[in-house]
């Protein structure tokens, strides 16, 4: 698998950690503190944390303010994913995307594959753009500035 492209120059991000649990919160949320130490270990800032219950509603409105917030590049949740009746992450963020970046969830299993195994189908990982902030792909922010930032992108459905 190809790696990071050591000829680009490096651009910090500011990243919001999402926790979906009915039964975390931020004192005990491993897998958000995780996120936050591999973040910052890797040079970006994580500019907000959050725990939310598994709602869609609190889901959106965590998401929706995070989207919001001029001082957040990416947003990352965890939790939420898999097929149980409270795991509705990808049900509430989705009609939030003004565009699907199904590639992510390939790759994402991919990775997965090679730790856990058949396991990852567990997951319905998922990924997107919204108010023009796309997943990790930091060279398209400036372009996306030109023709999404707006209101409610042509497409949204949230």
């Amino acid at each position: 698998m190809r790696g990071i492209d050591e000829k680009r120059p490096f651009v910090p991000l500011k990243i919001a950690v999402l926790t979906v649990s009915d039964t975390r919160e931020l004192a005990d949320d491993k897998s958000g503190a995780t996120l936050a130490e591999r973040i910052e270990k890797a040079g970006h800032a994580v500019a907000a944390r959050a725990v939310v219950t598994d709602d869609v509603e609190k889901i959106r409105a965590q998401m929706r303010t995070w989207i919001a917030d001029k001082g957040i590049d990416v947003i990352i949740s965890t939790g939420g994913t898999g097929f149980t009746g409270r795991d509705v992450t990808p049900e509430a963020v989705e009609p939030l995307f003004e565009k699907r970046m199904d590639g992510f969830s390939t790759a994402f299993h991919m990775v997965s594959h090679a730790k856990i195994g058949s396991s990852t189908i567990q997951s319905r990982a998922t990924a997107g753009v919204a108010g023009a902030r796309p997943c990790n792909f930091v060279e398209l922010i400036p372009r996306l500035d030109e023709t999404m930032r707006r209101a409610k992108a042509q497409g949204a459905t949230a």
